[in-house]
């Protein structure tokens, strides 16, 4: 039975066309093998290695939804995860904040398994603080109080800093670590307040860092994503597993009309991709979500660059019905009949305990709904995931305030169905962006 606080969510979001932050589990229907070649990557992070992945589907398709379950499985794996959705205010690089927007959005869905709803970046510290303490009494048999003890919590709390100082802005990084240590000793909330400040990156300029911290580096457009590999490392010495950052919306760097901007988006990605297989990052995962033409377009998508477009086009035996999971780009097929209509008894069992009604879609009725969304013209190229369960959330809200109503005759009547289906020839609908926005 799945609580109505968790029904709530699932059913509201997916009505919305969105993917629920909770509940996952109760919902997710196969993309087995996608998962499987995903947690195989999880494994590698956990040894201390990095890796880069991404995920291309049509709108709709469920990049999103598999995003958030590897979110979910990671969690439970005592990984801290950070996501964020491109958008034209959030790039991975530019002149404006771009991609410090970017970094703040990442920082603050900052999101562990005890606070899944991101913001975890106190908790973090502290639990790190407090762990340090624990293992300090655990191994020395002195109690906090007792003469040398502060002296033992800060050799471990140094000996993890300075593992940080050799890396890029390691040592401003260990810095403001050292800082936050010592306020939260001090139980100066103050004082911790404006580390925290920093960590996310909401200091104006140098100049107030300097005045508020004594430390004269801010973290900006060019050097974010160095800070990213430095948490990384830190989290795992602070026992975490390991960092995953997810990023969807790829989209919005294809839209990005000047050519050079985008090239220089394409080249942050290239770095951080050769991070991940040189062996410079550790401890961290990236997977990105973009569609099929922001990644394959060889006139504005990531192919339109010509070093990732040789790392990641389909090998002389890829492209075809076999799929290589161990691909960079994993490219999401469509779900079966069979599989969809699995998803729908689940949402049926889900929508029938929120409400506090005995399910009055038979067998039957679902399968004749699966039916009539997938035998509609263009239905084969044009029916995602996202249309088809808002389609039928639509049919148990209905059956459910108007108990008069038979499934059966609804469907039939030829007044419900899929409205996102297309005429042969009809091209997919583009996105609301033109090519000459800004």
């Amino acid at each position: 039975m799945v609580p109505k606080r968790i029904a709530s969510v699932i059913i509201n979001s997916l009505k919305g066309g969105v993917v629920p932050r909770v509940g996952l589990p109760y919902i997710t229907v196969g993309r087995q093998s996608e998962i499987n070649a995903l947690l195989h990557d999880v494994e590698i992070i956990q040894q201390g290695g990095a890796t880069f992945r991404f995920i291309s589907g049509r709108y709709g398709s469920g990049k999103s939804f598999l995003l958030q379950t590897i979110r979910s499985y990671v969690m439970d794996r005592n990984f801290v995860v950070v996501d964020c959705d491109l958008s034209p205010e959030r790039r991975l690089q530019g002149t404006k904040g771009q991609g410090l927007a970017t970094y703040k959005e990442l920082v603050r869905n900052m999101s562990t398994k005890t606070r899944p709803e991101g913001g975890a970046l106190t908790l973090i510290l502290d639990r790190w603080i407090s762990s340090v303490q624990s293992q300090t009494a655990a191994e020395s048999g002195l109690l906090p109080s007792q003469e040398g003890f502060a002296l033992l919590v800060e050799r471990k709390i140094y000996s993890v800093i300075g593992e940080l100082n050799e890396m890029v802005h390691g040592f401003d990084f260990a810095r403001l670590l050292s800082i936050y240590y010592h306020a939260y000793l001090e139980g100066d909330d103050q004082a911790k307040a404006k580390v925290i400040k920093w960590f996310r990156g909401e200091y104006s300029g140098k100049s107030e860092a300097k005045a508020e911290l004594g430390v004269n580096i801010v973290i900006g457009d060019d050097d974010w994503y160095e800070y990213i590999k430095l948490f990384a490392l830190f989290l795992k010495r602070a026992g975490y597993s390991g960092l995953l950052i997810l990023i969807d919306e790829l989209v919005n760097i294809y839209k990005i009309p000047n050519s050079i901007t985008r090239q220089y988006n394409y080249e942050k990605i290239l770095t951080m991709y050769n991070d991940a297989l040189q062996g410079r990052a550790s401890y961290m995962g990236i997977i990105m979500g973009g569609t099929p033409q922001c990644i394959e377009d060889t006139r504005r998508g990531l192919f339109s660059y010509e070093a990732l477009r040789s790392r990641l086009e389909d090998g002389r035996f890829g492209g075809g019905e076999v799929k290589d999971m161990l691909a960079p780009v994993i490219k999401l097929s469509p779900l079966t009949n069979e599989e969809m209509l699995v998803l729908t008894e689940k949402l049926a069992d889900i929508h029938a305990g929120l409400f506090d009604y005995s399910r009055i879609l038979t067998q039957q009725d679902l399968i004749s709904f699966i039916k009539i969304e997938y035998g509609r013209i263009g239905a084969d190229k044009a029916i995602t995931p996202r249309e088809v369960i808002r389609d039928f959330i639509n049919l148990l809200n209905i059956v459910y305030q108007n108990p008069g109503v038979k499934a059966q005759e609804l469907l039939e009547s030829g007044s419900f169905g899929f409205s996102g289906s297309m005429e042969p020839g009809e091209q997919e609908p583009q996105d609301e962006f033109s090519e000459f926005e800004i």
